[in-house]
């Protein structure tokens, strides 16, 4: 064997071990990018589950004669604001995330209200459609909440996988960029003010 020939060989070696590496790592930050998306887009399912439901929940309320039109006005306003805001699973940016989310607790807010007022109604409390409609909005706030929650779980898998080094140096290359998580609300690490008027 020529001496030549040997320095050739250990670089083709070395040279398909670095290749066989960056696609191990491009093949796995496509999977866990893929697998983060698909989270959002169950995010923004149980979201839309929740819309779906409250227009039924409108509609039952609007039967309620003497109901109070603002609050119901403000409930169709919100829930009008959350549906329009969107964002596209391929730019999932801190910004687009804090537009979604706000105009989400806008109508989170609104059906709260809603909720409140509704106690000063007993036909309405005691309509069954009603009755099974609030039992349903309750079970996909908490879908939406573990939705969101596994959604930080897909994007924390891929931002490890694409900051730890030395695969954040091909990350870059590759165009690989950071994913923003879905974050509480601005306030909600407050315990709320809760006041009881017996009179």
């Amino acid at each position: 064997m020529k001496k030549w020939l040997i320095p050739v060989i250990i670089l083709a070696v070395i040279a398909f071990g670095l290749y066989q590496w960056a696609v191990g790592f491009n093949n796995t930050a496509v999977e866990y990018e893929a697998k983060a998306k698909t989270a959002w887009a169950n995010v923004e399912s149980a979201y839309q589950r929740r819309n779906d439901l409250i227009g039924n929940l409108v509609k039952t309320v609007q039967g309620a004669a003497d109901f109070e039109r603002g609050t119901l006005t403000d409930v169709i306003e919100a829930r009008a604001k959350a549906t329009s805001t969107t964002i596209d699973a391929n730019n999932l940016t801190a910004d687009n995330m804090a537009a979604f989310q706000e105009a989400q607790s806008g109508l989170t807010g609104a059906l709260s209200k809603l909720m409140v007022v509704v106690e000063r109604y007993p036909d309405l409390k005691a309509n069954q459609n009603f009755l099974e409609l609030q039992s349903q909005l309750e079970g996909t706030e908490n879908r939406i909440n573990v939705e969101r929650n596994n959604f930080n779980e897909k994007v924390n898998d891929y931002d490890i996988h694409t900051t730890k080094f030395p695969g954040k140096l091909l990350a870059g290359l590759f165009g690989f960029k950071e994913m923003a998580r879905y974050k509480a609300d601005a306030g909600s690490e407050q315990a709320p003010d809760v006041e009881f008027d017996f009179e």
